[in-house]
C-alpha cells in the first residue's frame, strides 16, 4: 500500500512539473515557454532596454519597467491622461535608435473618447518617471471603440510610421485621404511631416499618410536583411493580412479582401482591383493577428529571418518561413498554450518574448528545451 502512495505522488509531482514547464514541439526542435512575470492588465506592447530590463504598456494606462528577473516597477509618472474603452487605450512603446544617449522613448495612446491615436515623445528619466513629455501627432477622423491599430517603427533615418486603423467606422474612410482612419502615417521624431511624404501639397489629402486601405494593423517592423517595412493587419472575419508597405500605395481595405462580414455578408468588390496591393499572405479564417518580429538570432535553429506574429483568437505563435519577399512555409506554434498573443518580441539573449493579452497578463519567455 505504502508503494502505490508512493508512485501516486511521484506520478502527480511529475504531472505539475510538467504542467508548470510546458515543452512544445516545433521545427527547432522542442521549446519550453517560462512566465518572467505577471501581474499585468491587458499588456500591449515590449521593448527591451540597453540594460536587458523591459518596458511594457498596459491597455488601462500604465507603463512599467520589468527587471530581468520579472520584477514590475510601480507605473512611470509623467504618462498623459488615456482614454481607455473598448479597445483603446495605451497601446504601443518604442525607443528611439538613439535611446542610449538621448532616453527618449516614443508611445501611442488613445487621447479622446473617440480612441483617436496620439504620439507621445518623451524622456525615460529615470525609473520612476517620464519628463519632456509632448504629444507629437494627433490623428484626425471619425473616432470608434475599436480597431485602432497604433503600432510604431523607426526608420534609420529616425522618421516615424504610424499604423492607424479604421476605427470599425464608415469603411470608406480607409479610401479618404481627407482623414487618418485606416493609414499608415509618417512622421519625423519632432512630429514634423517629412517634405518627400507622397500628399504633401495634395488638395484634400493629409499630408502625414503613407499608404491608405488598411484596416486595422497591429504589427509593424522593419525587415533587417533588405529594410522594406512590412505590415500586418487583421481582416474582418478572414482576410487578416501581411503587406510589404511602400510609398503612397493603396492596400484595398475594404475596395478588395479575402474575408467576409461578421454573419458572413459580402464586404469587397473581388479579392483583386487595378491600383491595389496585394497581400504577401493572408489567413482565411482569421487569426486575430497581432505583433510581429522579424527573427535574427541563433538561438533557434533555422528560423533566422523568419517573421514571428502573435494571434489573439488562435491563441499561437505563427513563423513565416521567407524567401526574399515571399512566404515559403508557414508553422503554428503554442497551440496548447491557450493564450492570447498581442505582442512579440525578440529579446538580447536570442530568446522570443510573448505578452498574453487578458486581465492577468503575463510576459513569457520562449526558448528551445535545454
Amino acid at each position: 500500500m505504502r508503494s502505490i502512495l508512493v508512485l501516486t505522488a511521484l506520478l502527480a509531482f511529475a504531472g505539475a512539473a510538467q504542467a508548470a514547464d510546458p515543452v512544445f514541439p516545433s521545427s527547432a526542435g522542442n521549446l519550453t515557454v517560462e512566465t518572467v512575470t505577471g501581474g499585468l492588465v491587458h499588456p500591449w506592447s515590449l521593448a527591451f532596454l540597453p540594460d536587458g530590463r523591459m518596458l511594457v504598456t498596459e491597455r488601462p494606462g500604465r507603463i512599467r519597467i520589468v527587471t530581468r528577473d520579472g520584477k514590475l516597477s510601480p507605473p512611470l509618472a509623467g504618462v498623459p491622461e488615456v482614454v481607455t474603452r473598448g479597445q483603446a487605450g495605451l497601446l504601443d512603446v518604442a525607443l528611439d535608435r538613439d535611446f542610449s544617449t538621448s532616453r527618449t522613448i516614443y508611445f501611442c495612446f488613445s487621447y479622446d473618447s473617440g480612441g483617436n491615436a496620439a504620439i507621445v515623445r518623451a524622456r525615460l528619466a529615470n525609473d520612476t518617471a517620464l519628463s519632456d513629455v509632448k504629444i507629437i501627432f494627433r490623428q484626425q477622423g471619425p473616432g470608434g471603440g475599436n480597431n485602432h491599430g497604433c503600432r510604431i517603427a523607426q526608420a534609420p533615418d529616425r522618421n516615424l510610421f504610424v499604423t492607424l486603423g479604421d476605427h470599425f467606422g464608415p469603411r470608406d474612410e480607409a479610401q479618404n485621404l481627407a482623414v487618418d482612419n485606416g493609414k499608415i502615417a509618417r512622421i519625423g521624431p519632432d512630429g514634423e511631416i517629412p517634405k518627400d511624404n507622397p500628399f504633401v501639397g495634395k488638395a484634400n489629402a493629409r499630408s502625414e499618410i503613407w499608404s491608405y486601405g488598411h484596416r486595422n494593423p497591429q504589427g509593424l517592423a522593419f525587415n533587417p536583411a533588405d529594410g522594406k517595412l512590412w505590415e500586418q493587419e487583421h481582416g474582418p472575419q478572414g482576410g487578416d493580412e501581411i503587406n510589404i508597405i511602400e510609398k503612397g500605395k493603396n492596400y484595398g481595405w475594404p475596395v478588395i479582401g479575402y474575408g467576409v462580414d461578421y454573419g458572413g455578408a459580402r464586404i469587397h468588390e473581388s479579392t483583386h482591383k487595378p491600383g491595389m496591393e496585394q497581400p504577401v499572405w493572408h489567413w482565411t479564417p482569421s487569426i486575430a493577428p497581432s505583433g510581429m518580429t522579424f527573427y535574427s538570432g541563433d538561438l533557434f535553429k533555422g528560423w533566422k529571418g523568419s517573421l514571428i506574429n502573435g494571434a489573439l483568437k488562435f491563441q499561437m505563435i505563427v513563423r513565416l518561413e521567407l524567401q526574399g519577399d515571399k512566404v515559403v512555409k508557414e508553422e503554428r506554434l503554442l497551440q496548447g498554450l491557450h493564450e492570447r498573443i498581442r505582442d512579440v518580441r525578440q529579446g538580447p539573449d536570442g530568446a522570443l518574448y510573448l505578452l498574453t493579452d487578458n486581465d492577468a497578463g503575463h510576459i513569457l519567455r520562449l526558448a528551445p528545451a535545454k
